[in-house]
């Protein structure tokens, strides 16, 4: 069995809307190993981005704990979660968040230059099929190629966990298809904890673990000791 490498321990998490509190996440616990692919499922509004996010040192938690690697995250300062966010974290994010006046080349470059061990920009963007589009701008690529590009950054950074926030939504099939077996390949070969989040219950045959959220609470935690190849999985 893997060492727990993300724990998330009674965590709570409202939102103050005048006199409303809304309750995204209430009691979530549930951990994943080191190196492990997880999938977190469940339906719109349940409280997957908020988990992301909380995960991230992007938002911060109403009550609870968040352990990452033995470090207690949840009691970090603004300085130590901007540290946080820029060597050990890779986001990919619905939103592709490109810099418009750099290339796909330049714009994964740039996530490389502010982390302790980045891969080559280059052979980033040429693993996730963008090899002859490294000198185009964002808007002479489609949404499925900045999509990729933001894939890529995100890789560059080496980090030791990685969050997907429905990293195939703008890819056609065959395309999102060939970035789940590269995220999947990462976690196997270069021991990088991936978390992926999706309301797509099908990419769960390709996971290690898979946590599954309703209503901001954790319903179920499974392992998967014999996970699904990308290349079998249809949806």
């Amino acid at each position: 069995m893997m060492n727990d490498f993300v724990r998330f321990e009674h965590v709570k998490k409202t939102y103050q809307m005048g006199d409303v509190a809304i309750h995204a996440l209430q009691d979530a616990t549930f951990t994943v190993g080191q190196g492990e692919l997880c999938i977190i499922v469940g339906p719109s509004g349940a409280g997957k981005t908020t988990l992301l996010n909380i995960l991230g040192g992007m938002d911060t938690l109403t009550d609870g704990k968040i352990l990452l690697g033995g470090e207690d995250i949840s009691a970090y300062s603004s300085r130590q979660l901007t540290t946080y966010r820029r060597h050990d974290i890779g986001f990919v994010f619905q939103f592709y968040n490109l810099v418009p006046n750099l290339t796909a080349l330049e714009n994964v470059e740039l996530a490389a230059q502010i982390c302790r061990d980045p891969m080559d920009a280059a052979q980033m963007l040429e693993a996730v099929g963008l090899k002859d589009r490294m000198n185009n701008f964002p808007a002479q690529l489609s949404g499925g190629e900045q999509q990729r590009v933001a894939i890529a950054r995100a890789l560059a950074k080496n980090p030791k966990l990685l969050l997907c926030d429905e990293p195939t939504g703008a890819l056609d099939y065959n395309t999102g298809k060939a970035i789940l077996k590269l995220l999947q390949d990462m976690s196997r070969e270069k021991g990088m904890t991936v978390i992926i989040i999706t309301h797509n219950s099908a990419l769960t045959a390709m996971a290690d673990r898979v946590i599954r959220v309703k209503n901001g609470s954790v319903i179920s935690e499974t392992v998967n000791t014999a996970p699904t190849s990308v290349e079998e999985i249809e949806w």
